[in-house]
């Protein structure tokens, strides 16, 4: 068995960098670490973290293709953050005219959780720790 540390990042790709960028930092509150034109590439690399660990890549690309089914596509299902308070979070987001779905409660764990959706329709998890 390979001795697995932890998860090191997780990188997604962005139509519009400049509206990821505001969704990761200013709504959901993530640290920028760095910030990086690629123009052999023509693409931003942003490195991201959350109290001090990196946890996102943010890439932009020309032209990307778009995701083709939501959430059951291969590839990434979500992106999921433990928060401690679920209303004070859905509150915040409402204040970003972010929209949540209803909160559920997870079946076997009795914790109450909601999805949202990232400017490229990526999907978004708060679970309730």
């Amino acid at each position: 068995m390979i001795p697995l540390l932890h998860v090191h990042h997780i990188a997604i790709i962005c139509a519009d960098y400049a509206a990821s960028k505001r969704f990761y930092t200013q709504v959901l509150g993530l640290e920028v670490i760095r910030e990086v034109y690629r123009v052999e590439r023509q693409s931003y690399k942003l490195d991201l973290a959350l109290r001090g660990q990196y946890v996102i890549e943010l890439f932009s690309f020309p032209e990307p293709p778009p995701r083709l089914t939501q959430p059951e596509a291969t590839g990434l299902r979500h992106l999921a953050f433990a928060v401690a308070d679920l209303d004070a979070t859905v509150a915040w987001l409402d204040q970003y005219q972010v929209t949540s779905e209803p909160i559920r409660t997870d079946e076997f764990t009795g914790r109450r959780f909601t999805f949202i959706q990232d400017p490229d329709g990526l999907p978004v998890e708060f679970y309730e720790a």
